[in-house]
C-alpha cells in the first residue's frame, strides 16, 4: 500500500455513496409513477390523495438527485483539499422529516382507501 491508497478508497466509497443517492432517488421516481398513475387506476374512486401522494415521491426523487450532484461534488471538493465533508443537519433534518410525512401519509391512505 502507498500513500494513495487512502485518498482513491474514499473517493471510491464517496462515488458508490452517490450512486446510493441516485439509486434512491430512481427508486422514488418509480414509486411516484406506481402511486400517482397506477393505482388509481387499479382501485377506481377518488384518485387525487394518490395523485397528490406519487407527486410528493415525484418531488422527493427531484430533491435527491440533486442533493446527490451537490453532495458529491462537496465530498470531491473537500478530499482534493484533505478535508471532510460532513452532511449537514438541515439536509438530514429535511430529508428525515420528508420521509416520516410521505409515510405517515403512505398509511393513512392505507388504511383509510
Amino acid at each position: 500500500m502507498n500513500d494513495l491508497d487512502a485518498p482513491r478508497r474514499t473517493q471510491l466509497a464517496a462515488e458508490r455513496t452517490w450512486l446510493a443517492w441516485w439509486r434512491t432517488g430512481l427508486a422514488a421516481a418509480a414509486a411516484s409513477i406506481a402511486i400517482g398513475r397506477l393505482i388509481p387506476e387499479l382501485v377506481g374512486g377518488e384518485s387525487w390523495p394518490y395523485v397528490v401522494l406519487g407527486a410528493s415521491y415525484g418531488v422527493l426523487a427531484f430533491v435527491l438527485m440533486g442533493a446527490a450532484g451537490i453532495r458529491q461534488r462537496r465530498v470531491r471538493d473537500a478530499l482534493r483539499r484533505g478535508d471532510f465533508a460532513e452532511l449537514s443537519d438541515g439536509w438530514v433534518l429535511g430529508f428525515t422529516l420528508a420521509g416520516m410525512l410521505l409515510t405517515a401519509f403512505t398509511v393513512v391512505l392505507v388504511v383509510v382507501a
